[in-house]
């Protein structure tokens, strides 16, 4: 088996990342976008990510960016300042190989090294690999909100799944 390399991403990773998210934005509903990033988007996500001091983490084999992951705040406001939001999106070839929860794990313990009570998943109702990954990582669902998106000629629902971030040991 060929080793996962979990990192911190930098300024040469951001192509690989930008692929990894418009194949989803243009063949996938875990994404709600229409219209493909630039590599000029993903520069300026990148330096707000980094300007917040938000990880963003990549997954590599073989010097290749298979996936990556993330997150932010919740929303924008001070009484949301605990919670995040996370993102996590491998290439096709990567998925269901533990690759996204090396990734998540990593991201955890950084959210809980920063501070963070609660880290948000809002995932595609249809979406039942995503639920079933999430709750294996401890992720609740906590609500359901129907037809608040909408792409590919149809409405979407999401689902709303957190994790106390207060009671995980990573040791």
């Amino acid at each position: 088996m060929e080793t996962i390399l979990i990192r911190p991403a930098n300024t040469n990773d951001l192509e690989s990342i930008l692929c990894i998210l418009n194949d989803e934005i243009k063949f996938g509903t875990s994404v709600y976008d229409y219209k493909e990033k630039s590599l000029s988007d993903i520069q300026t996500w990148y330096q707000e990510k980094r300007k917040h001091k938000f990880p963003v983490l990549v997954a590599q084999i073989n010097n290749e960016v298979i996936g990556y992951s993330t997150y932010g705040y919740f929303r924008p406001r001070e009484g949301y300042q605990f919670s995040i939001e996370h993102s996590v999106y491998l290439s096709k070839n990567s998925q269901g190989k533990g690759v996204g929860k090396l990734l998540m794990d990593n991201l955890i313990a950084i959210a809980i090294d920063q501070g963070f009570h609660r880290m948000l998943a809002v995932v595609d109702a249809n979406n039942i690999g995503s639920c079933r990954f999430h709750e294996k990582l401890g992720f609740k669902e906590v609500g359901k909100m129907t037809e608040v998106g909408y792409k590919f000629d149809k409405w979407l629902d999401v689902i709303i799944m957190q994790l106390n971030l207060d009671t995980i040991n990573i040791n």
